[in-house]
């Protein structure tokens, strides 16, 4: 498996520049837990009980439930549709122990394909990153957020765990140039 960490352009229009930061963080992210064994995508850097599994799990829920769920108003797709939630609400987190690499990268590659294809289409449909995405929240829960707030806190979702990635990998084999 081959991944391409492109590098965001230094000029764009606000759309394209976000977009481009998404793709950078996300490549960074699978690019931290590509190379690793199974066993080594389970360890955690204690005292968290952060992995590197549970977080390509979690980024994988992270984009279908902002990009297809709210985003596109399509309803959950596996395993979120019956994921104990009410049981663990980090299920995303837990339950990637114990999965290989492949199932893991795939199921965040599959959903970030999903993502694109909802993103492409609002945007087709409307270039304003400034509208409302389809699903609307309930006036008592607040304001219901724009497609520019979920790129920008797509970028900081990814950002962040880009970082706890970096000290995972680091804590596994050492490796601080992937």
């Amino acid at each position: 498996m081959t991944i391409e960490r492109p590098d965001p352009p230094f000029s764009a229009d606000e759309t394209t520049m976000l977009r481009s930061f998404l793709d950078h963080f996300r490549a960074t992210v699978r690019l931290q837990a590509s190379g690793l064994t199974d066993a080594q995508l389970d360890q955690a850097l204690a005292p968290s009980d952060l992995t590197l599994g549970g977080m390509l799990k979690h980024l994988a829920y992270v984009e279908d439930w902002w990009l297809s769920y709210h985003l596109a108003a399509n309803e959950p797709a596996p395993p979120w549709d019956t994921a104990p939630w009410g049981d663990d609400p980090d299920w995303d987190w837990h339950s990637a122990a114990g999965q290989t690499h492949a199932e893991l990268d795939g199921l965040l590659a599959a959903a970030i394909r999903r993502s694109d294809a909802c993103l492409d289409a609002a945007l087709t449909a409307d270039p304003d990153p400034g509208r409302p995405v389809a699903r609307r929240r309930p006036p008592e829960k607040g304001e219901t957020v724009t497609i520019r707030w979920v790129l920008v806190h797509m970028v900081e979702e990814y950002a962040r765990h880009a970082g706890h990635a970096d000290l995972i990998r680091q804590s596994i084999d050492g490796a601080t140039d992937v």
